[in-house]
């Protein structure tokens, strides 16, 4: 087999490029499962029995690792399992947002269906809010298993991610390196107007934190390296190579052989090219493990996801990729925020960042703008770019997702603010009411 090259590993990403008509949308998920009656998290014996009633109700092929199953997939969509047992939908790469949410809604009634008789419900929040870390089992994967061990190893909440955090994500495809840039630095500047529509996560082992998005705090807190926002997108320079060069500096977590996991993690990649495991020739297949294995706010593969939303409601994940669809895949929009954002600092953005994970939508922009104001401002760009697509479906278009953001944005709170004062001024401080008032569906 030839030496693995720094051509093939950038190869990798500009295989995504796709002209603006097959351009398609992601949508992924995830929530937390919980017992109604005791609130208690389920376990993976409860989740195999709602994998096991959805294969055998709706046609979702099993997959297997140590012949536990681990995740389920049906044409070009998989339902996954992350580290605490939090379920995931990993949506199909889809046209439009109808599709899109057409999808995410069945996911909803399949699920539904198999876990009322159960007793057990779901709940849309960026973080477990009542149970502490040693209530969770790990989910049996060999990954996970790594991970666990190496965590504690680069940040001090590396295991509160992975247990205690949800998300909501949107991927989008990209034509070119220069239209892969442009999408990329806007994504992670303005990622905090997202950080703060999306604030859903106050809460921590059932008392409130001095945070709106307690999740965005664990990430920064998480790996260093591996988290956060990219300092070096914003260079002059910035290219796949460059962004291949990062990847090569950071540690990896494993190689897989015959089927088992191979711990790495004392290795970065450019190492292990380097042939310093002597035992093991680097293949094409580590690389694109690897670059799974990066969590920054805006993740670069043969597409672009976008990272930074808490986990919500159902209403809200169909509105994040709204969002984005009608900036980034937009040509007006994308180069007039681009030009607009241009004179941002790092720092400022860095800073803008910080903010919003504290104070949500009640912050200002690097421009010194309010937070609110500037938000409608983007909302109404999205609003137009949605409505140019010309997408319709029961004579509404797809500027009709952004309801739920423009909801939050007229309100000028956070969702995050709405639960402290309900915690505080009608619970009477007690967080199971978080889950009986539960507003996921």
């Amino acid at each position: 087999m030839p030496d693995l090259t720094k051509d093939q590993m950038i190869k990798c990403f500009t295989d995504g490029y796709k002209k603006k008509s097959e351009w398609l949308i992601g949508t992924e998920h995830e929530k937390f499962g919980f017992f109604k009656k005791s609130l208690e998290p389920i376990s993976y014996n409860e989740i195999l029995k709602i994998f096991n009633q959805l294969s055998k109700q709706f046609g979702w092929k099993k997959v297997y690792e140590n012949s536990k199953v681990i995740s389920l997939q049906k044409k070009k969509s998989s339902i996954t399992l992350e580290p605490g047992g939090q379920i995931e939908l990993s949506g199909a790469p889809l046209k439009s947002l109808f599709d899109t949410c057409k999808e995410v809604n069945q996911h909803h009634d399949e699920l539904n269906k198999v876990c009322e008789p159960m007793n057990i419900d779901f709940l849309g929040m960026g973080v477990l809010p009542k149970w502490k870390k040693d209530k969770i089992n790990l989910m049996p994967k060999e990954r996970y298993k790594i991970m666990t061990k190496y965590m504690p190893t680069v940040g001090s909440m590396g295991l509160d991610m992975m247990f205690r955090t949800s998300t909501i994500q949107a991927n989008f495809d990209f034509s070119s390196e220069d239209d892969m840039k442009k999408k990329i630095i806007l994504s992670q500047s303005i990622q905090p107007v997202i950080i703060a529509l999306y604030a859903n996560s106050p809460f921590i082992e059932g008392k409130i934190t001095d945070y709106m998005s307690y999740r965005s705090f664990i990430w920064t807190n998480t790996d260093p390296g591996r988290c956060g926002l990219l300092k070096f997108i914003y260079n002059k320079n910035f290219s796949f190579e460059m962004y291949v060069d990062y990847l090569l500096e950071l540690p990896m977590y494993f190689v897989i052989r015959k089927n088992k996991y191979i711990d790495m993690t004392n290795l970065r990649f450019k190492d292990y090219l380097n042939k310093k495991k002597l035992n093991f020739k680097p293949t094409l297949e580590d690389w694109k493990i690897h670059m799974t294995t990066v969590f920054p706010e805006v993740r670069l593969k043969n597409y672009i996801e976008v990272r930074g939303a808490d986990g919500g409601p159902w209403s809200r994940v169909c509105a994040l990729p709204a969002f984005w669809t009608g900036l980034l895949y937009d040509e007006k929009n994308l180069n007039l925020l681009t030009n607009e954002i241009s004179s941002w600092k790092f720092d400022d953005i860095l800073m803008f960042y910080e903010n919003v994970r504290k104070f949500g939508l009640k912050t200002k922009t690097p421009d010194g703008e309010n937070l609110v104001s500037f938000t409608k401002k983007i909302l109404n760009l999205a609003n137009e770019g949605l409505k140019r697509r010309k997408i319709f479906n029961k004579n509404k278009d797809e500027s009709f997702f952004l309801d739920p953001l423009n909801q939050i944005a007229d309100a000028g709170e956070s969702p995050a603010e709405v639960w402290k004062k309900l915690f505080k001024d009608e619970w009477d401080n007690n967080i199971d009411m978080l889950y009986k008032k539960n507003y996921f569906r």
